[in-house]
C-alpha cells in the first residue's frame, strides 16, 4: 500500500552550516527529482527548498527502501556521512507529512511565524515538479490544497501581518548594530524576490543602495530605478565594498561570493572603517572566515533567528486561528483521501462478486444443456441479483463512512476477508481525476506549467 513520507532538515534540526550543504538549488533539485521517481519505491516526487528547510515530499510504496534512498541521495550531493545527516532529519508519514507541508505553507513553521516568501517558494518547487512530470493526482492535489490553505490562512487571519520577513528583519539587525541607518550606503548583492525585499526595507529608512547581480544585470538596474539606487555589475564589488558601510547579500549561488583573501585586502584600504555583512542566503554567499578579519562583523540567517524569537510572541494568538483554519482543510483532505481506498473497493468487491458467478454458471454448464436461451439468460441473471443484492448493503456503509476516519480500518478489513489485496491497486496510484463540479476553486497564483499526464519511467 503506498503512502505519502517526507523527510527533512529545517532550521529546527541543524545550524546553518549544515542546511547549506543539504540546499537544492532548482538545478539541483530537478536532477534529484528525476532520480527519486526513477526507482520503484517512488511513484511521485516534489523537493522544497528554502533558506531554512530542505524537504523531499514522495509518494512511496516501501517507506523503508523510500527513506533509505533519499537519505543516500542527500548524503551524496551534500557530502555527509549518512550516519552524520540522519540525526538532523525528520521522517513524517501519511497525514502527519501533510499537516507539516500545510504548516509550511502558511508560514506557521517558517522562521519568521507569517512570513509570505515560503508561499512563493513552495508554488515554485511544486512547478518544478509538475515540468519535470514527477507528479500525478495525489501530490497535485496535496499541494494545490496546501497552497489554498495558505492563502486562506494569510486571508482571514493576522499572522502575518507586521512588517515582519526575513529582510526586514535583516535590515532591523543593521539598525540595531548600526543604530540610524539613515545616509549609509548599502551594498545588496543579488536582484531576486529577496533583493527586492530588502530593497524595500531599506528605502523606508533613507539608505542608498546599491544593487549587484551576479547573474541579470538587468534585473539590477530595474530595481536601481524602482528605489532610487544604483546597479553595478559584479566585477565592480571589490570596489563598491571599500565604499559600503553595510552588505546584504541574497542570491542563489552554490559558491561564495565575498571570499576572506578579498574581504581582508578591502578591508586594508577603508582607514579602520568598520563593515556590517549580512548573509541571509543558504548556502551562504559570504566565507564565515571573513569574521576573523578586523573591522568586518558578519550575521548570518542564524542571527536573524534569534532576533526573531525576541520579536514574534505577539502572533501567538493569530497562529492558533491559523492552526483551525487548517485543521479544517486537512479534514477535506483527509475525506479525498477516504474516497480514493473506498471507490476502488468497492468496484474490487463487485468485481469479485462478477467472476464467482461466472465461474459457477461455467462449473455447472453441462448440467444445464437443456435449457432453452431464454431460460439460460434468467439463471445468469437471477445469479447476479443474488450477489448484488448481498453486496448491496456493505456498499452503501462503505460510502457513508467516505469521510469517517476509520475508513482506512473498514477498507483494509473488507479486503481481507473477500481477498481482494491482489486485485486492488494502491490509492495513489490511480486516484481519480475529481469532478469538474466538486473540483475546489484554484489558486489564480497557480499556473501548472504542463497538464497530468501518467508519467512513464525515466
Amino acid at each position: 500500500m503506498n503512502e505519502l513520507f517526507a523527510l527533512g532538515i529545517s532550521h529546527k534540526t541543524a545550524p546553518v552550516e549544515l542546511r547549506e550543504r543539504v540546499a537544492l538549488p532548482e538545478g539541483r533539485a530537478a536532477g534529484i527529482l528525476r532520480e527519486l521517481v526513477s526507482t520503484d519505491h517512488v511513484h511521485e516526487a516534489v523537493a522544497l527548498s528554502t533558506c531554512n528547510r530542505t524537504e523531499l515530499y514522495r509518494v512511496v510504496g516501501a517507506v523503508v527502501e523510500a527513506e533509505t534512498a533519499a537519505l543516500g541521495i542527500l548524503a551524496r550531493e551534500s557530502d555527509i556521512r549518512p550516519t552524520e545527516l540522519l540525526s538532523h532529519l525528520y521522517p513524517l508519514r501519511g497525514m502527519e507529512a501533510a499537516r507539516h507541508l500545510f504548516r509550511v505553507t502558511a508560514g506557521l513553521d517558517a522562521m519568521i511565524v507569517g512570513e509570505a516568501e515560503i508561499q512563493g517558494q513552495v508554488k515554485r518547487a511544486y512547478e518544478l515538479a509538475l515540468v519535470e512530470n514527477t507528479t500525478s493526482a495525489f501530490m497535485n492535489r496535496l499541494f494545490r490544497d496546501a497552497l489554498a490553505a495558505g492563502k486562506r490562512v494569510r486571508t482571514e487571519t493576522n499572522v502575518g501581518s507586521g512588517s515582519f520577513s526575513v529582510p526586514s528583519v535583516a535590515v532591523q539587525l543593521a539598525q540595531e548594530t548600526l543604530g540610524d541607518l539613515t545616509g549609509r550606503r548599502v551594498v545588496v548583492i543579488g536582484a531576486g524576490e529577496t533583493g527586492e525585499l530588502t530593497a524595500r526595507e531599506l528605502t523606508d529608512r533613507g539608505v542608498h543602495s546599491v544593487f549587484v547581480a551576479n547573474r541579470h544585470y538587468d534585473r539590477a538596474i530595474g530595481l536601481a530605478q524602482r528605489f532610487g539606487g544604483q546597479a553595478i555589475r559584479f566585477d565592480m564589488l571589490p570596489a563598491e565594498l571599500e565604499k559600503a558601510d553595510i552588505v546584504l547579500s541574497s542570491t542563489a549561488s552554490p559558491h561564495h561570493i565575498v571570499g576572506r583573501d578579498e574581504l581582508a585586502a578591502v578591508m586594508e584600504s577603508r582607514a579602520g572603517r568598520p563593515l556590517l555583512l549580512i548573509d541571509i542566503a543558504v548556502p551562504r554567499d559570504i566565507d564565515p572566515a571573513v569574521a576573523e578579519i578586523e573591522g568586518v562583523f558578519l550575521k548570518d540567517i542564524d542571527d536573524l533567528q534569534r532576533l526573531v524569537e525576541r520579536r514574534l510572541s505577539g502572533r501567538e494568538a493569530e497562529a492558533r486561528r491559523a492552526e483551525a483554519l487548517l485543521d479544517h482543510d486537512l479534514d477535506r483532505f483527509r475525506r479525498w483521501l477516504g474516497t480514493l481506498d473506498v471507490v476502488p473497493t468497492i468496484a474490487a468487491l463487485h468485481e469479485r462478486g462478477e467472476s464467482i458467478v461466472e465461474q459457477i454458471l461455467a462449473e455447472n454448464d453441462t448440467r444445464w444443456k437443456s435449457l432453452g436461451d431464454a431460460d439460460r439468460e434468467r439463471l445468469e441473471l437471477v445469479a447476479a441479483t443474488i450477489v448484488n443484492r448481498l453486496l448491496h448493503e456493505p456498499t452503501v456503509r462503505l460510502k457513508a463512512r467516505g469521510d469517517d476516519r476509520r475508513t482506512y480500518a473498514y477498507v483494509q478489513a473488507l479486503r481481507e476477508l473477500f481477498g481482494l489485496e491482489a486485485e486492488s491497486r494502491s490509492a495513489f496510484e490511480r486516484a481519480p481525476a475529481e469532478p469538474a463540479e466538486q473540483r475546489p476553486e484554484p489558486d489564480a497564483s497557480v499556473t501548472p506549467l504542463r497538464r497530468t499526464r501518467k508519467r512513464g519511467r525515466r
